[in-house]
């Protein structure tokens, strides 16, 4: 039996440098919190984040602010 689910959210390239990003749902079978996982592929090395909903709307948030401010605000 699987100890968790991974279900695919989004994937990302970035434009400068070529990383992917893929967001997955983690649902564990026993039950219990879900997490987030971030996977950033550079090559062929992974860096995997699994963060609980408080901290993927804290970093969400925190990214949102920075996006908003590049554009000249939120209007745009």
């Amino acid at each position: 039996m699987d100890k968790f689910t991974l279900t695919p959210l989004a994937q990302l390239r970035v434009p400068l440098g070529g990383q992917e990003i893929e967001l997955q749902q983690i649902d564990f079978a026993a039950g219990g919190m879900g997490l987030l996982r971030v996977r950033i592929r550079e090559g062929r090395r992974f860096t995997v984040f699994d963060v609980d909903a408080a901290t993927a709307q804290a970093w969400g948030d925190a990214m949102c602010l920075w996006a908003q401010a590049q554009r000249g605000g939120a209007g745009e």
